[in-house]
């Protein structure tokens, strides 16, 4: 199988903004919560360790929600990792709000935006978020209440760059006229690709496309599949061979795969050791179409 001590840089880098260079291969903390993104891990102390070797690997862009628990993973960011490493990059999500177990519902009114921005950074042990994401549009309020608020704490120093989630084209167009989006956070991998079109518009914009959920293969890895069996060529598994595959779809491409378990995060960054030849990239490609 392939090495599991293949460092993040392998994957590459790419700038968010003007001067955020990260490498292109990051991690994501939603998994390191309870059942249902809901409360404490079952072992919080594996969870400290599986941040602590992500970044031992060389991955410096950590994304996470207040939602996450809520506030369970970005507690358990700032007890691995505080005080930060310089080139660190935390992006953190806004706009969500939890009522119990797998239940999420937006909430983008300015105050209670303006208030999760204050509790992520005493959470996370931070004086700026480097990059705060919209986790959902709230349809019940105008965006440019929305937009327009994460606009002002970045004037006042709290934000570095504003991202937003799970959005369309004309929305993320609508929310650049207001202030600059750097980033996108929308659901893709090689088994759903329904934002393409977003994806596209980013590349061809330079806007770091983070693709959640990066890792669904599902029917794609049974035995036989192209999948299972290009993963079987490279000693990889067939997990390994989907972030390969992003990571070649897209130079503005930054998968955040997440995990609770250290063996599982040393196999996801060694995903940045494999290059996908055209013939195999086309191959699976086309073995979903999406």
């Amino acid at each position: 199988m392939t090495n599991q001590n293949i460092p993040a840089s392998n994957a590459g880098t790419f700038k968010i903004g003007e001067d955020l260079t990260v490498n292109r291969l990051g991690y994501g903390t939603m998994q390191l919560t309870g059942k249902g993104i809901w409360g404490e891990p079952r072992d919080p102390e594996e969870a400290v360790r599986v941040l602590q070797r992500a970044v031992e690997l060389g991955v410096n862009f950590i994304d996470t929600a207040d939602s996450y628990g809520p506030f369970v993973a970005n507690r358990l960011i700032k007890k691995a990792l505080h005080p930060y490493k310089d080139d660190l990059v935390i992006a953190t999500k806004v706009g969500l709000t939890r009522c119990g177990p797998d239940d999420w519902r937006p909430v983008g009114r300015p105050e209670y935006l303006r208030q999760q921005v204050e509790l992520n950074l005493i959470d996370l042990g931070l004086e700026t978020i480097d990059l705060l994401q919209l986790h959902r549009i709230d349809p019940k309020v105008p965006l440019a209440e929305q937009v327009g608020e994460l606009e002002l704490l970045k004037q006042e120093g709290k934000i570095r760059y504003i991202g937003l989630s799970q959005v369309t084209v004309e929305e993320f167009k609508a929310a650049n006229a207001i202030t600059p989006i750097v980033s996108v956070q929308n659901l893709y991998n090689l088994a759903n690709r329904e934002s393409e079109s977003m994806l596209e518009y980013c590349e061809a914009n330079n806007v770091a496309f983070i693709p959640w959920f990066p890792l669904a293969t599902g029917e794609l890895a049974k035995e036989g599949s192209p999948l299972a069996n290009i993963a079987k060529e490279h000693g990889a598994h067939p997990a390994q061979l989907a972030l390969a595959w992003l990571l070649k779809r897209s130079p503005v491409m930054l998968p955040i795969p997440g995990t609770s378990s250290v063996s599982h995060v040393e196999e996801n960054i060694a995903a940045a050791g494999i290059t996908l030849s055209d013939e195999d990239f086309n191959t699976l490609t086309n073995a979903v179409k999406s």
